[in-house]
């Protein structure tokens, strides 16, 4: 007879949490696909294929409704508790981090056909390094939910630095285009705009591996974090 944990078979509530697990996988591959697509297009100046960044946004919306439903529906009939009740939580509100950090992607993708001459312009070069480090984040932090390694998760918040470093470089190096020739602030501002959004995926892996410790350990973060502070 399967054993029985908080009003559920151990063996039903893993198929559950796995189904779950694979629907963030999934999200997280078209949001890293959209980024990476998202920037390309904004190297290359492809117009069409920011056009279609913006339509497959669609899917990863599909996708989080998909996770909610099947999330309240395993907490309605599994009666998860603790660690359990953790993950389950976890994945409801990691899919709704992940469904905006393809916003963002998108928000990208809007700006390709307004970037001209944006080439000349120095952080240009320096905005995909930015977001491969950011999508690299949020690769490996739903790696870490997937696994439940919280020790991963940590890692991933420590990236974040570099992500911010970015962005600090980029603002001032833009700010100083758009003092010397006011014919830079149009193309200046979008590219900021650009920059920000990695910014905020940076920051959104941050807060998703800030939930994966928590599910794995039942304990937050930044309160280790003080306590090892402390000692």
């Amino acid at each position: 007879m399967p054993q029985q944990i908080g009003g559920h078979t151990l063996k039903a509530f893993d198929q559950d949490i796995e189904r779950l697990r694979a629907l963030i996988s999934q999200m997280g591959g078209l949001a890293e696909h959209a980024i990476g697509e998202a920037m390309r297009c904004l190297v290359q100046r492809d117009n069409e294929g920011a056009l279609r960044v913006v339509a497959d946004d669609k899917k990863l919306d599909e996708l989080e409704v998909e996770t909610e439903r099947r999330a309240v529906q395993l907490i309605a009939l599994r009666a998860p508790m603790a660690g359990d009740l953790r993950d389950v939580v976890a994945a409801l509100k990691i899919s709704g981090v992940v469904e905006r950090i393809g916003d963002y992607a998108k928000n990208i993708a809007r700006r390709v056909p307004q970037i001209d001459s944006a080439s000349k312009i120095e952080p240009m070069s320096l905005l995909p390094e930015m977001a491969r480090i950011a999508t690299g984040m949020v690769h490996d932090v739903l790696d870490a939910f997937v696994e439940r390694d919280a020790e991963a998760a940590v890692h991933v918040c420590e990236r974040d630095i570099a992500v911010d470093d970015f962005y600090d470089s980029i603002f001032r190096t833009l700010l100083t285009h758009m003092m010397e020739n006011p014919h830079n602030i149009g193309q200046s501002a979008h590219l900021l705009f650009v920059a920000k959004n990695l910014e905020r995926v940076g920051d959104h892996a941050t807060n998703i591996a800030e939930m994966v410790y928590y599910a794995a350990t039942g304990e937050h973060m930044i309160d280790v974090a003080k306590s090892r502070a402390g000692a």
